[in-house]
């Protein structure tokens, strides 16, 4: 399994909102269609954390595809107005968001 962690920034209120645009996406069949297992989202503080699970190694690349998808663009353009770049500096696409994982570990089987 392939995980992305995006990092942003979201007023607390916002959570709702966003919580039901992603839930509207997640009944299509994007998810799917992204090699999306699981996804996640945490707010603390101002700060708003996406968490994605994929099958594989690959969800980079599904991910790439897809987002010229209507459904795709759609969401990216609802969420404007909740989800701000950590660094609108830096930020030229939602890889400039992602945490880099620095440590893992998972019980055997």
């Amino acid at each position: 399994m392939h995980s992305t962690l995006i990092v942003a920034r979201m007023d607390p209120d916002s959570s709702i909102d966003v919580a039901g645009r992603f839930a509207e996406f997640d009944r299509t069949d994007m998810p799917h269609r992204m090699g999306t297992r699981r996804r996640q989202l945490f707010a603390y503080r101002g700060l708003y954390f996406h968490l994605q699970d994929f099958d594989g190694d690959n969800g980079g690349d599904l991910i790439e595809e897809a987002k010229t998808d209507p459904r795709f663009v759609r969401i990216s353009e609802e969420l404007k107005p909740f989800i701000q770049a950590y660094d609108p500096a830096t930020w030229r696409s939602p890889a400039d968001a992602m945490a880099g994982r620095f440590y893992h570990w998972e019980a055997s089987a």
